[in-house]
């Protein structure tokens, strides 16, 4: 009987350890793939910026991105977050404007919490940038 109580114990610890391994692992995976894909959303957005030379419309971008990596998860909104103040941080010693600088990072706000990025399109902007 004692035995039997102590087999079915060790059988519960098995399996209780066994699925918290495999929730870490599930974790961790999922973090690293939406921090990959929340990187390439941010590459994404930039790329679009530089091809549409439209003036004004950086914001948009800046704020579509972060919007696109955030709603990914918390590797995505990770991803976003370090991308932009990386970003800021190298362009702040480029002669930009500290203004032009606070701006950028509250587009990039904007989107990583939900914001529309639309708030931020210009008039003019090619339609196919969505």
């Amino acid at each position: 009987m004692k035995l039997t109580i102590v087999a079915a114990l060790l059988v519960a610890i098995t399996v209780t350890l066994h699925t918290a391994e495999a929730n870490i692992f599930r974790r961790t995976w999922n973090y690293a793939r939406d921090f990959a894909g929340g990187s390439r959303d941010m590459w994404r957005a930039y790329s679009d910026m530089r091809r549409a030379i439209t003036i004004g419309a950086d914001k948009y971008f800046h704020a579509r991105g972060n919007y696109e990596a955030a709603r990914r998860g918390t590797g995505g909104r990770h991803a976003a977050t370090l991308i932009s103040n990386a970003r800021e941080w190298v362009q702040g010693g480029s002669g930009r404007g500290a203004q032009d600088s606070a701006a950028d990072q509250e587009a990039n706000r904007w989107g990583r919490n939900g914001g529309d990025p639309n708030r931020f399109r210009p008039n003019g902007l090619d339609r196919r940038y969505k």
